[in-house]
């Protein structure tokens, strides 16, 4: 749902990897934006309307996306076809990022564009700064990307553990994740994803951040 340039863009991708796509949006003008060779369905209509849906497919469906530009639009799209029409794979874009956190918690997966906009924006300009991919619906456990500090480097991930007194579900090596073992070491440029409490991510990304004291190297 939504012919913006992110539907688009996720319609158009979904299509190339061989999968069956319908677009949904209000305006038939949106649909311009498609390049010529996409051959889904085009629906002009409301994604909350049941007669638009059943027109797109969704008794089939998968999976659905609903990248409107408005929030109350896309969460109620959102709920009507999972609701409705029993589609599990659902997800919201969101602009009101405290909103997102909301709905996430009800259990409609939400992506809060302005917040992750800033996050990658803040990803690139501090390096050092922690950022958070994944958080339950609870809220309690997270998942956060964190930088390491050269001189952990040769030192195992067990005794980064130690330090910063947390869990390495995992390490991006050389642009592959890799699940952690007693055995790893941190190599230059590892990046460590956390597992962790939410509040307790800034202090931990404080201890990754800083060279090893003599009690962590030993």
């Amino acid at each position: 749902m939504g012919a913006g340039r992110v539907g688009v863009t996720l319609a158009e991708t979904l299509e190339k990897q061989g999968h069956s796509v319908a677009i949904i949006d209000s305006n038939p003008d949106a649909f311009r934006r498609l390049g010529p060779d996409f051959s889904g369905r085009r629906v002009t209509g409301l994604g909350f309307d049941r007669d638009a849906l059943t027109q797109a497919g969704i008794d089939e469906a998968y999976a659905f996306a609903a990248v409107s530009s408005g929030d109350n639009s896309n969460i109620l799209a959102a709920r009507v076809v999972r609701e409705t029409f029993g589609v599990d794979n659902v997800v919201a874009r969101i602009y009101d990022a405290g909103r997102a956190a909301i709905y996430s918690r009800l259990g409609i997966p939400t992506v809060a564009t302005v917040r992750w906009t800033a996050d990658q924006m803040m990803r690139r300009l501090l390096p050092a700064r922690e950022v958070t991919e994944y958080t339950d619906a609870s809220g309690r456990v997270s998942i956060v990307e964190m930088s390491i500090h050269r001189a952990w480097i040769g030192h195992a991930v067990t005794s980064l553990e130690q330090a910063a007194q947390a869990r390495v579900a995992f390490l991006t090596r050389w642009g592959s994740g890799e699940i952690t073992r007693p055995d790893h070491v941190v190599q230059e440029n590892d990046v460590a994803h956390v597992l962790c409490e939410p509040e307790r991510a800034n202090a931990i990304q404080r201890v990754l951040a800083t060279p090893p004291t003599r009690r962590s190297e030993s």
